[in-house]
């Protein structure tokens, strides 16, 4: 992210998002509420476009997406890291129980950035600049909520680290709720 003036460009690649919290008057202009808007697109297998992509630059390999996932292995569809699905050179350097069956020459993701630009308004409260271990556990509606609630709550406090904080309180949650593995033998 990039800032100038009221400009704000964003460049993102896989699961990194953001996430604008604006204020919205009510009818009789006595309130406000917020609203949520996602700046950036998400690319992963859950985008048709991303898949279709994928598919359109692979058409000799039927398993280009398998199992909602690049080649089976990864959700994101941009990213800076995972070589072994950019080139078969870096596949090969693999130990062979972790190869792919790399079809043709072309990357199977790519770290090219989605570009976007927010010019700052009136009503803009603040942002949320996350990746997706956040998505994960909360709605971009629910994210918004609760650093809103934290802010009004806590002034002077971190409402990013109030995020994280939350979201380990919610995978923990998470973990205790599943059912305990059983083995019969």
């Amino acid at each position: 992210m990039v800032m100038m003036g009221k400009d704000v460009y964003f460049m993102n690649v896989g699961d990194s998002r953001a996430v604008l919290a604006q204020s919205i008057k009510d009818q009789d202009a006595s309130s406000c509420s917020l609203s949520t808007r996602q700046i950036t697109s998400d690319h992963s297998t859950c985008v048709k476009e991303e898949v279709r992509r994928i598919k359109e630059e692979h058409p000799d390999d039927v398993s280009a997406i398998a199992n909602d996932r690049v080649k089976g292995y990864l959700q994101v569809t941009r990213a800076f890291g995972a070589g072994f699905l950019k080139q078969p050179k870096w596949n090969e350097a693999l130990l062979e129980v972790f190869r792919i069956n790399y079809v043709g020459n072309s990357p199977y993701i790519t770290c090219r950035p989605s570009l976007y630009h927010h010019e700052l308004a009136e009503g803009d409260k603040f942002l949320i600049l996350s990746s997706d271990g956040l998505y994960q556990y909360f709605t971009n509606e629910e994210a918004v909520a609760e650093v809103e609630q934290f802010v009004r709550t806590t002034p002077g406090g971190d409402p990013a680290k109030h995020l994280v904080e939350q979201v380990l309180r919610r995978a923990a949650k998470k973990a205790e709720d599943k059912p305990p593995i059983k083995r019969t033998v």
